[in-house]
C-alpha cells in the first residue's frame, strides 16, 4: 500500500512539474509558425516574388491595391479567400486551425 501511494505521489509530482514547464514556455513566434504553415502553399504560390506559379505570387500581397478577385487585400478578405478557396485553390477552412490561419496571416504580412 505504501509503495503504491509513493508511486502515485511521484507520478503526480512529475505530471505537475511537466504542466508547469509547459505553461512557462512562450508561444512560438507567429511569423516563424506561419512560415511553416506556408510550406503547404509554396507548391502553388511564390513567397519571394509576385510572379505566378500555379497561383499568384504573394510577395507584397498586403501592399497591393487589390487581389485577383478584385477585393482589397485585408486580413479579413485574405482569410476568407483561404477558407473558401476558389480558382483552383482548395478551401482550407477545415484544414487549418484558427491559430494556423492567424500565424499564416502574420507571415504573409511580412512578404
Amino acid at each position: 500500500m505504501l509503495k503504491s501511494t509513493l508511486t502515485s505521489l511521484s507520478l503526480g509530482a512529475l505530471l505537475a512539474a511537466s504542466l508547469m514547464t509547459a505553461q512557462d514556455k512562450k508561444p512560438a513566434d507567429p511569423v516563424a509558425a506561419g512560415k511553416e504553415v506556408f510550406e503547404q502553399c509554396s507548391g502553388c504560390h511564390n513567397a519571394d516574388s509576385d510572379e505566378k506559379k500555379m497561383g499568384p505570387g504573394l510577395k507584397g500581397l498586403f501592399a497591393k491595391a487589390k487581389m485577383k478577385n478584385g477585393k482589397k487585400p485585408t486580413e479579413e478578405t485574405v482569410k476568407a479567400l483561404i477558407n473558401s478557396g476558389g480558382g483552383g485553390m482548395p478551401a482550407y477552412e477545415d484544414m487549418l486551425s484558427k491559430d494556423e490561419l492567424g500565424n499564416l496571416m502574420a507571415y504573409l504580412k511580412t512578404l
